[in-house]
This record gives C-alpha cells, sequence and structure tokens, in this order.
C-alpha cells in the first residue's frame, strides 16, 4: 500500500460512515491498544451515562441497531479511530472532511466545529428523535439497485416516496411510509431494478416524515457552542462545503429531512483534486461507494489498529 503524504501535492479528504457501518465488537482492539481510544470511549460513557463502549464491544446486536445507540456508537468508534491514528503521528491534513448522514457529525469533530463530548450528546438526541419520529410516523428504506435518477423520480412520483441518498451511480435510497416503499418496490421491479433491498432502519430517514425531528434538535443546537470549521465540510444536502459556525447548524436542521447527495459530495471533491479518500471508522461501504463513483482514485479505510498502521495518514 503506498504510503499518504510523501507527495505534497496529494490532497486527502476524510469521510466518516453513518448508521448502517455498526457492528458488535468494533472499536474492542483500538480500546486495547490506543490510550487515545480509552479516553474517547471513557468520554462517551460519561457523556451519556450508560456504557456505549460495553454495547459496542459486546453488543447485544439488536440493542445496537436501535438508532438511539447506533448513532452514537458508530460516532464513539469513529473517532476513536481518528485519535488513534493522531497518536501514531500521521500527519497528512485533509483538505476536505465529509460523512454520511450520521457521520457528518463526526466530520465537524473532526473539522473542530464541535468538540467530542458535545457532539456525541447531539448525536444521542438525534438518534432519540429519529427513532421516535419512526414510531410517530411509521416508514422505512429501501435501497434501489441499477435504475437511474429519472426513472426513479418517476417512481417516487408514483407511489409518494421519496429519495433519501445519492449513494453512487445504480444505488439510490427511498424512504417513506411502508404502502408508499411497498408500492415503490413494485413500480422500481416493473421498471427494471435489478434488485430493491430493504433497510434495517427504525423510520423514513432523510424524507418529510422526519419532520417531527427538526424542533428538537433545533432547541438541541442552540444549547451547544459551534466553532467555524477548520477544514471545510461537503455537506450531505447540497454537496457544497461549508466554512462557518452558523452554516453547519443550518445543515445539520436540513440533512434531517433532505436526500443525502452523496455522490455529488464525492464528485465535488474529486473536481477540487482529492486523489486520496480515508474512510475513518467501522465498516468499509463508503470505500466500496467511492470506488464505484471513481476508479481512478486511492481508497483507503481505517477501522482498527491494523489498518492504522498499514497507512501513513
Amino acid at each position: 500500500m503506498s504510503e499518504l503524504g510523501t507527495n505534497s501535492k496529494s490532497r486527502v479528504a476524510h469521510v466518516f460512515p453513518g448508521q448502517g457501518s455498526q457492528t458488535v465488537g468494533m472499536g474492542y482492539k483500538l480500546y486495547q491498544s490506543s490510550p487515545k481510544a480509552r479516553e474517547i470511549f471513557q468520554e462517551a460513557d460519561e457523556a451519556l451515562k450508560f456504557p456505549v463502549s460495553r454495547l459496542c464491544f459486546e453488543g447485544p446486536e439488536e440493542e445496537l441497531r436501535q438508532t438511539i445507540n447506533a448513532q452514537p456508537a458508530i460516532m464513539t468508534v469513529s473517532v476513536a479511530c481518528l485519535k488513534t491514528a493522531s497518536e501514531l503521528n500521521h500527519r497528512t491534513k485533509p483538505v476536505f472532511v465529509a460523512g454520511h448522514s450520521l457521520g457528518e457529525y463526526t466530520a465537524l469533530v473532526a473539522s473542530n466545529v464541535l468538540s467530542f463530548v458535545d457532539a456525541i450528546r447531539l448525536v444521542r438526541e438525534r438518534g432519540r428523535l429519529m427513532q421516535e419520529a419512526g414510531e410517530i410516523r411509521p416508514g422505512g428504506m429501501v435501497a434501489v439497485i441499477g435504475l437511474d435518477e429519472p426513472v426513479l423520480k418517476e417512481v417516487c412520483c408514483e407511489s409518494g416516496a421519496e429519495i433519501a441518498n445519492y449513494n453512487c451511480s445504480g444505488q439510490v435510497v427511498l424512504s417513506g411510509s411502508k404502502d408508499a416503499l411497498a408500492r415503490s418496490t413494485e413500480l422500481a421491479k416493473a421498471k427494471g431494478a435489478l434488485r430493491v433491498i430493504p433497510l434495517q432502519v427504525s423510520g423514513a430517514f432523510h424524507s418529510t416524515l422526519m419532520q417531527p425531528t427538526v424542533e428538537g434538535m433545533a432547541q438541541a443546537i442552540s444549547q451547544i457552542h459551534f466553532n467555524d470549521p477548520e477544514i471545510p465540510v461537503v455537506v450531505n444536502s447540497t454537496a457544497q462545503p461549508v466554512t462557518t459556525a452558523n452554516e453547519v447548524k443550518d445543515e445539520l436542521l436540513r440533512q434531517l429531512c433532505n436526500c443525502v447527495q452523496w455522490q455529488p459530495s464525492v464528485e465535488y471533491m474529486l473536481n477540487e483534486g482529492v486523489a486520496t479518500f480515508i474512510e475513518i471508522g467501522p465498516g468499509q461501504v463508503l470505500s466500496g461507494l467511492i470506488k464505484r463513483i471513481s476508479k481512478k482514485v486511492q481508497v483507503l479505510n481505517i477501522g482498527d489498529p491494523d489498518s492504522i498502521k498499514a497507512a501513513s495518514l
């Protein structure tokens, strides 16, 4: 694996995963091997007043998968990875940071917009509100493989579903009520979708069914101190960088009910000269998506001590 940072002209972006990347056992090797990682897990436990570290390490899986738990758990592991990398004296500073949905909050920690403690509390509240909204207005999400955007927009017009994630060419996620998703599945298959895959989530995330979350998140955000980003954050709702605290606050409310523009976000960074993307956190979901968006870019993933040591960040 080539070392990063040997070419001063190499432009690197750090990206952070969202919900769905969680697995029981995640972060345990980091906790064992890295004092910085242990500090992060301890801070998370104290900030949330429950042992999220134990949930990461031991499960049970059903409890870890719950939105209210999965979101802070994934963020904790991602930040533990980030801090471990810095502990090992990896010095290449990214020119952009970005995260997929929940991962946007981790990107804000990486850019020093939010302290980890403030971010983990916000994320816990976000997960609680999203889970609650899913109970008030039940719904779900499906990934549609193999249909173009214009066809999917037709599907949504006919079914009442909404496009929730533009992940990569040929993979788009729809969100909506159970009836809307059932109709969307029928229509998508009829129009030639290769597969329609239900996602294991507790609500219709990134759709108008999440509107009940906005007031509570606005209140929570108003109580937290935000700094201007030290590194531009390419945000979900516009696929453009934000550079002020007020722009960040607006984005965190906007992304709740709007589509995650992941493919356009990656394309923006590519057009700005990013040659290497490093996914920091559990799983390799974003790495896979980025490889499908561009065959030329270098993509690395760091989620444990071995992968961190293998890359010079």
